[in-house]
């Protein structure tokens, strides 16, 4: 097979990968609440079923927190990997197959301990969600950490990413096609159009089988290239690994605006499917939606290199940014037109792959301003920083979304019909106006504090190469 040929097929795997990894992520950061609020627990004492979903909710809260920790250690881990498949397969392989299977099993009520013994039932949620985040992350980590390990040049960088994104967008816009289908297809009692446990379970293992397939080709499919500028001098201990986060200052600030642009963009995308059940009263609609997410989502991914090409990064950042506040304007005036939700739900999508790439592009080049002003290269460390973001964005926003539909009425039996016009008042104000401060505030802080564009990395570059041509004379 030609060079050229084999990079090909070597990104078409890492496509596949990413493709997989996120119809994962979807159902993990988005539908697995749904599931919690609407499924999980539906007994005929409302009051308890409330207590019993604050209860998961926090769980799921302070267990991705405090795995937030342990995140840079499994990246500092893979660093040190070495392998005859390379730094990073076996952690991709390994992590999807063993987080499949637990997530299938956190779509259950684990054999009805959920009603009759629920102290027990806690206890094990909290073991088998702990143990699914673990390998999830150390999946998320190793495949997002391979793209420095591809390229030193940031416009082939931007390329594989594109690529990689692609397949990231396809597949969580799939899973927003598919959900409801697949769940109201199994499902034995549609439950208001939110469908009943096993339809969401059948939904589970489908998409946990995708993700481990995805995490196959991946590791079948590609291949690390080697370069003397990888080979660290000395290895980040573990006491040292907070030190690369903190002290890398351009890492550190990209994190912070992130963050807050995540909370705010996850508190929209996880309560989508919320207002249409429980506002719309359509759930049905919902998948128009992912259609729509698909279209524009891989539209604006395959741009990505055209448009970094005529413009910065920070001018498509800030106005993405603008995109999204303009269709939050739309989707709150939408009320129960489906027309204009669709229209206000899929403007607010489309700037999101763009957003992604740039954040990414910029922590990946925080490798080499790291290695320089460091004195040591720490890839998966570097890298494991976006979806340890991503992480506590998902939990603080599975604890609002969690908290929201308690508050407003939005679990169990409850339908559109059941929604009264303060309890929507009070889920439009978290819906919208919440995430447009939070946007607006992301804006402020990666236009003040992240200056690491595409031609500072490019002389960080070459200075890197100079400094190793020196000592290796």
């Amino acid at each position: 097979m030609s060079e050229k040929k084999s990079a090909v097929w070597s990104r078409i795997a890492y496509a596949c990968g990413t493709f997989g990894h996120d119809v994962f992520y979807a159902m993990l950061g988005t539908y697995f609440m749904i599931f919690v609020t609407s499924n999980l627990f539906r007994s005929d004492d409302a009051t308890r079923d409330a207590y019993m979903i604050g209860i998961v909710t926090t769980i799921i809260l302070v267990l991705r927190i405090a795995e937030l920790f342990i995140d840079p250690f499994i990246g500092n881990i893979i660093d040190k990997t070495k392998t005859r498949w390379g730094r990073f397969k076996p952690w991709v392989i390994v992590g999807a197959f063993v987080a499949a299977i637990t997530l299938a099993l956190l779509f259950t009520d684990m054999g009805g301990l959920a009603v009759t013994n629920p102290t027990l039932y806690l206890v094990l949620f909290a073991i088998v969600y702990f143990i699914m985040d673990v390998f999830y992350s150390a999946k998320d980590v190793a495949i997002w950490s391979m793209i420095p390990a591809l390229s030193f040049d940031s416009h082939e960088r931007e390329v594989t990413a594109t690529i990689a994104r692609i397949g990231s967008v396809f597949g969580g816009q799939l899973i927003t096609v598919i959900v409801m289908p697949v769940v109201l297809f199994f499902s034995l009692n549609q439950n208001g159009g939110a469908g009943d446990p096993t339809g969401w379970l059948a939904f589970a293992c489908i998409g946990g089988g995708i993700a481990t397939l995805g995490a196959i080709i991946l590791g079948f499919g590609t291949k690390e290239q080697e370069s003397a500028l990888r080979e660290n001098k000395t290895d980040t201990s573990a006491k040292d690994v907070f030190k690369v986060l903190t002290q890398n200052d351009q890492l550190l600030w990209m994190a912070i605006a992130y963050l807050v642009y995540g909370l705010g963009s996850n508190i929209v995308n996880n309560f989508n499917l919320y207002y249409f059940i429980y506002v719309i009263g359509d759930a049905t609609k919902f998948s128009i939606l992912g259609i729509i997410n698909v279209v524009i989502g891989l539209l604006a991914v395959a741009l990505f290199p055209v448009l970094t090409t005529k413009f910065s990064r920070r001018k498509l950042f800030f106005s993405s940014i603008i995109i999204m506040v303009a269709a939050l304007a739309i989707y709150f005036m939408a009320g129960t037109n489906v027309t204009l939700a669709l229209v206000g739900a899929g403007l607010f999508a489309l700037p999101q792959p763009l957003i992604f790439l740039v954040v990414l592009m910029t922590i990946t080049d925080s490798v080499e301003y790291g290695q320089l002003k460091l004195g040591h290269r720490d890839e998966a460390v570097c890298l494991c920083v976006r979806p340890l973001i991503d992480k506590l964005a998902g939990a603080v926003t599975s604890g609002i979304i969690g908290m929201t539909a308690i508050w407003v009425g939005m679990t169990g039996n409850a339908t559109a019909a059941d929604i009264t016009a303060p309890d929507l008042l009070k889920f439009q104000i978290i819906m919208f106006a919440a995430p447009i401060v939070l946007l607006i505030l992301a804006t402020f802080i990666y236009r003040a504090k992240v200056t690491l564009t595409e031609s500072e990395h490019a002389r960080i570059v070459e200075e890197l190469e100079e400094r190793w041509e020196e000592i290796n004379v």
